[in-house]
């Protein structure tokens, strides 16, 4: 069991009453209790909750009644070690996002005009136009029994972090057409586990929903779908609705198998089977008015398992730290304070990194005073964690978004020209040497144009190629293999860094021009 835990990072799942060879042979009542009780008693050992999640009786060749039971085993979390999964929330602009994460994370229903979102808007126009222009953070615990830990009994974050043993992070992105450099930017840097693609059951596939759904594709994020405002519309509208996703999800493009969830039952089977199977995509229908549905939505992602096993995660932990810086604060007494994900290896506080590149090429030597996960005070982050690090009386002119934060024995590679495998998604003419795009990669954002496409002239919709950018502005740090994602207008692509032309120390010009407090490579 304890090996179990360790390979599920703190969750297993049991099934009693099946064979070693996969026979569901079912267990009587006495047997099962009996079962249950040794289960519970060894979880205790290792400091674990149970939980039965489903029963079933079997048809087995005996008069007395055969049972198979699953159950979930999940340890209280010890040393800050919760199960962490970040979701990212997609869907067009009016499909319930917001709300469905107010109701969510605040355990009271909507009003129908909207009173659940409030606490989630940052500025007061997303307050007054009722939409999302900014990425904001909801938190969403379970316990190890799980039961859902949010905010309805006027809790704070850090009491909610206190008491999960997982905690599932909502990205609440922006659906608006507009907001759409926000939205590929939340997805690109803040490397969600999944997505949650929301749809409206009354307008149903409209608007960005498409665009967001390719999105999810092209990096490779394993998405759900909610079909949300149920209790607007009869159910044959519904029913239109999800005839219209499923006939979207088998199209060649997509080739996913939907899996419509009705019950508890199709929920835990679901969540088991989207884990394994990046093909399977389950759909709710759920309203954020009458609350239908909406705790199979919680019974889902209490057993969502994470994607990486321990043993992946202890491979990241081992290599050199390196945090992709993805907001800046000024925060009054603490001083600058930078929010990201760590990538790689481990990072302590008081530890000694360096940032960069600057415009100039160089990295600055700088010293984590402390660091908060989810709010509340945290020593150690490791691999694949969120967070946020003080930096203290760092100037913050000297940071930008797309920096990242590594150990100073890395020797980080940093380019303004690179090369790319990219698929032209969509072109209204052809693409041609000189065209000027904004690139994503990661935590990278910036505008770069065609330098030189590989054996050919000119590209147009659907073509592949190995085209040569060249960033305008400054150099980044890239990595070879990572994914990119390019647009201008209604132009868009998507592909992966092949090659780098990294710049040395001698272009760099760095060797006269290096200040104390300055290191280069």
């Amino acid at each position: 069991m304890k090996w179990r835990l360790q390979e599920g990072r703190g969750e297993a799942v049991y099934q009693i009453g099946v064979e070693d060879n996969g026979l569901l042979v079912g267990l009587s009542e006495e047997e099962m209790r009996a079962s249950l009780k040794t289960l519970r008693r060894m979880a205790e050992k290792v400091g674990a909750d149970i939980t039965v999640l489903r029963e079933r009786e079997v048809d087995y060749d005996s008069d007395v009644p055969r049972k198979i039971t699953e159950v979930l085993v999940r340890k209280v979390p010890d040393n800050q070690q919760f199960l962490d999964l970040r979701v990212a929330v997609l869907g067009n602009v009016d499909s319930g996002k917001s709300t469905l994460l107010g109701v969510l994370t605040q355990g009271e229903l909507d009003n129908g005009r909207g009173r659940a979102r409030l606490n989630l808007f940052r500025h007061l126009h997303e307050i007054q136009s009722g939409r999302t222009s900014s990425i904001s953070f909801e938190i969403l615990g379970f316990n190890s029994k799980g039961e859902v830990v949010n905010y309805s009994d006027s809790r704070t974050a850090e009491e909610i972090c206190e008491s999960s043993s997982k905690m599932i992070t909502f990205i609440d992105l922006a659906g608006h057409h507009k907001y759409l450099k926000t939205t590929i930017f939340g997805l690109t840097s803040y490397c969600p586990d999944f997505a949650m693609l929301v749809v409206s059951a009354n307008t149903g596939i409209a608007g960005t929903t498409r665009e967001h759904l390719g999105l999810a594709m092209a990096l490779k994020v394993p998405f759900f779908i909610v079909i949300s405002k149920v209790d607007l519309c009869s159910k044959a509208t519904v029913e239109r609705t999800v005839k219209q996703l499923e006939r979207i999800l088998k199209q060649p493009g997509c080739n996913k198998l939907p899996l419509l969830v009705n019950s508890d039952d199709d929920a835990v089977t679901a969540a088991q089977q989207f884990a394994q199977s990046p093909n399977i995509t389950p759909i709710f229908t759920l309203s954020s008015v009458s609350g239908e549905n909406l705790d199979l939505l919680k019974v889902f992602l209490n057993i969502l398992p994470p994607l990486t096993n321990s043993k992946e995660q202890e491979e990241l932990m081992q290599q050199l730290t390196e945090f992709q810086v993805d907001e800046i604060y000024t925060v009054p007494e603490v001083g600058t304070v930078v929010g990201g994900t760590l990538s790689s290896g481990i990072c302590r506080e008081g530890e000694n990194l360096v940032v960069g590149p600057t415009d100039d090429g160089k990295f600055l030597r700088l010293k984590v005073c402390s660091i908060q996960r989810n709010r509340s005070a945290c020593r150690v982050l490791r691999a694949g964690q969120a967070a946020t690090l003080a930096l203290g009386p760092f100037d913050r002119s000297l940071l930008r978004k797309g920096m990242v934060m590594v150990s100073p024995e890395m020797n980080p590679t940093i380019c303004s020209v690179f090369e790319a495998e990219i698929v032209l998604l969509f072109h209204a003419t052809t693409f041609r040497k000189g065209f000027q795009v904004t690139v994503h990669v990661g935590n990278v954002r910036q505008t770069a144009v065609v330098e030189k496409i590989h054996g050919k002239d000119k590209l147009r919709t659907g073509e592949k190629a190995v085209v040569c950018f060249r960033f305008i502005k400054h150099p980044e740090y890239l990595k070879i293999g990572a994914k990119l994602l390019f647009r201008e207008g209604v132009t868009k692509g998507i592909g992966h860094v092949t090659d780098l032309q990294a710049i040395t120390t001698k272009e760099n010009g760095l060797e006269e021009s290096l200040g104390p407090g300055q290191l280069s490579f």
